[in-house]
């Protein structure tokens, strides 16, 4: 594990209970539980790749770091610069997260649905400058001119507005206008899902290029193992809220210690042809996050599971170095990472 003082951000048992209210009088019967108990950190300057299906509250956690989510348990340490004393952004006042906000900035999803269609590019990139206070006159022009440079595109982009660019321009507009303030940390949710497979890998190394270039740390949420595994260094799989296996990516890999990680690396595609018809068909549907299965939540899909895994919730424990997974018998089971199936990734 990494030590606490080397970490940028620390998410501790973080949790968000949605609550579901019925009748005229909205009473609450029940709690959507989209995060129970999520723990990792991030280093400066590294990528923390976050994964699962669609559902498992990948989006979720992003949200509460960003702070546009106010966690129902857990904590949320921030490092702030110039050797600030941390901060919890789970618990603290609104009014005074503003001057953290500059910090940690966020690229959406939809690069088209995240830009104000009525804003030129010139007047997208200037208003978080404008907003903080940061520049303006001909200040401000140069740091504008600066960041769409940054991310690839021209001058004469800056007077069009949004409808007028393709998807992966507009992306790297979103990437530009999220890196104006400088930030330490970049929460990327999903941004290349909305991409043609070609534009996706532009985005990915111009991602990678401007971490380089300012030290950024990213945590990169994405359902894609490829593109994981491409730009992290440590990676977080969760399931129903809850993370089942937490390594380094090679190590993950390599050899995978849980059965859900078995199975999402057997259903990516192969270079191999001899290993087609070895995926692991998962039975069943994820599980409810109001109804959570007793014990292990994957133990109704898992092809290992045993009597203890319907009984005992299995704790995240180290079975590696810097390799965490929640499962009773990991030590016991030969699952078969990505090189053993091929993975074209």
């Amino acid at each position: 594990m990494v030590s606490d003082s080397e970490l940028l951000l620390e998410v501790t048992d973080l949790k968000k209970y949605f609550p579901v209210q019925k009748g005229v009088f909205r009473k609450v019967v029940g709690h959507i539980k989209a995060v129970d108990g999520v723990s990792f950190g991030i280093k400066e300057g590294e990528t923390l790749g976050l994964v699962g299906e669609s559902g498992c509250g990948k989006t979720t956690v992003g949200r509460m770091i960003m702070g546009a989510y106010r966690p129902t348990g857990g904590s949320i340490w921030f490092q702030p610069p110039n050797g600030a004393t941390r901060v919890d952004l789970a618990a603290i006042e609104p009014s005074k997260m503003k001057p953290l906000r500059r910090h940690i900035q966020m690229v959406f999803q939809d690069p088209f649905a995240s830009l104000n269609p009525r804003m030129t590019v010139r007047e997208i990139l200037a208003e978080p400058l404008v907003v903080n206070r940061i520049a303006r006159g001909r200040d401000l022009e140069d740091r504008v001119r600066s960041l769409i440079d940054l991310v690839g595109l021209k001058i004469q982009h800056l007077n069009r507005y949004p409808h007028a660019f393709s998807g992966g321009q507009r992306q790297r507009i979103s990437i530009a206008r999220a890196l104006a303030l400088y930030p330490r940390l970049l929460v990327a949710d999903e941004p290349t899902s909305a991409l043609d497979v070609s534009v996706q890998a532009q985005i990915v190394n111009l991602a990678l290029e401007i971490q380089e270039q300012l030290g950024l740390a990213y945590l990169f949420i994405s359902h894609d193992l490829g593109l994981i595994r491409h730009i992290s260094q440590r990676i977080v799989l969760m399931y129903v809220g809850r993370v089942v296996e937490y390594a380094p990516a090679q190590s993950l890999f390599d050899r995978p210690r849980h059965p859900y990680t078995e199975a999402l690396m057997s259903n990516v595609p192969s270079t191999r042809p001899e290993l087609v018809g070895r995926k692991i068909i998962l039975k069943g549907d994820p599980a409810d996050p109001m109804n959570v299965p007793s014990g292990c939540p994957f133990h109704p899909r898992c092809l290992y599971a045993q009597q203890l895994c319907s009984q005992v919730v299995p704790p995240l424990l180290e079975v590696d170095a810097g390799h965490l997974v929640a499962c009773h018998f990991s030590g016991s089971l030969n699952l078969t990472g990505c090189d053993a199936l091929g993975c074209a990734i």
